[in-house]
């Protein structure tokens, strides 16, 4: 009797926010509707979040947001879908046959179900999901693992899914932003560095405290494992991690939150208050960071790169130099390649024959 070893193939699933199909209005609006009617992003009852969303959001938002995605859209479309793309090719090339690669979007396409399919048809063992978002939210990273395992839980057989939950700590993470900004560095002087991520709410904040420890404020300046899932905190930490990477002493740089919506608060301090008081004190050069979005996108092109830089300039500041995303860095495929290996455990089925 003899005793084979069979060893089962990993799937990787890639998951990232989306983007609309084109910029044109019909396209953005639907994306808006999906986006914004995910409970845990406008973490409302259904029904007032329905009211919200179909009544005033997508009608009202909808052209002004498509004519900022046309900003955006290059030959290749939304560089957050082909960056996105080209990511699950090159960490497909690194892994080898022993995994599948697939990308989906948490909204619109190519979509969560058409990958987890695909992995499906691939006979894969077990699943590696990997959020790319950096630090984890209950609106991002909690959403997709909601909407993973709302797909699985039909299968007849259930694989192994592993959730990669966060990597703001992870030092590859660190160490492919630090490179980026040394090339800037390298080039030219500059007066302050500023991190900016994308805001929350703060009731999402307070939701997710452990024992009420969250208080929105120097709390987040320590972190530890009360505040591990803290947001705020996670993203005050990416700061801190990639400005010792890049040797920066304490007054050098500084976080800030973008990206509001309506007229709750969000958590503070807010980036377009923060670069006018920058400026006031005297700060004409800006090299601006992005570190909760591994690849460009309406938010960091437009909104940061262009939107921001703007107001900079009428408040006085003369230097406004947006940092681009990880997109196809090499040191981001080499991060992710480690979150497989880190997070891959290949069965092992015996079978006597």
């Amino acid at each position: 009797m003899n005793t084979k070893i069979m060893t089962g193939k990993v799937g990787v699933l890639l998951v990232n926010l989306g983007t609309p199909d084109s910029p044109k209005t019909p396209d953005v609006r639907k994306y808006l509707r999906e986006f914004l009617m995910d409970g845990r992003v406008i973490d409302i009852p259904s029904f007032p979040r329905w009211l919200l969303v179909n009544g005033i959001i997508a009608p009202f938002r909808s052209p002004k947001s498509a004519k900022e995605y046309r900003k955006l859209w290059d030959d290749r479309g939304s560089p957050l879908k082909y960056y996105g793309e080209d990511v699950r090719d090159l960490l497909q090339n690194e892994l080898g046959n022993e995994y599948h690669v697939v990308l989906g979007m948490r909204y619109q396409s190519p979509s969560i179900e058409t990958a987890i399919d695909e992995l499906k048809k691939a006979s894969v063992d077990s699943i590696i999901c990997i959020p790319m978002f950096p630090q984890y939210a209950s609106a991002t990273n909690g959403s997709v693992a909601e909407k993973v395992m709302k797909i699985c839980r039909t299968w007849q057989i259930i694989p192994k899914v592993n959730f990669v939950n966060r990597f703001v700590e992870h030092p590859l993470f660190i160490k492919a932003w630090a490179n980026i900004g040394k090339k800037y560095l390298a080039e030219a002087d500059y007066d302050h560095l500023i991190f900016s991520y994308h805001g929350l709410p703060e009731r999402q904040i307070l939701k997710g405290s452990v024992g009420s420890q969250c208080q929105l404020g120097d709390c987040c300046n320590h972190y530890h494992k009360n505040n591990a899932y803290c947001y705020r905190a996670q993203c005050f930490l990416t700061t801190r991690l990639i400005a010792a990477e890049l040797g920066l002493k304490e007054g050098e740089f500084s976080t800030c939150f973008q990206s509001r919506l309506g007229n709750d608060p969000w958590i503070k301090p807010y980036t377009e208050v923060h670069l006018k008081e920058l400026a006031s004190k005297g700060i004409k050069k800006a090299l601006v960071f992005c570190p909760a979005f591994i690849a460009d996108c309406l938010e960091t092109i437009v909104e940061v790169g262009e939107e921001y830089k703007e107001q900079f300039e009428e408040e006085g500041g003369e230097v406004w130099q947006l940092v681009e995303s990880l997109n196809v860095s090499p040191d981001w495929i080499a991060c992710l390649k480690a979150l497989v290996y880190e997070n891959a455990s290949l069965p092992q089925n015996k079978i006597t024959v």
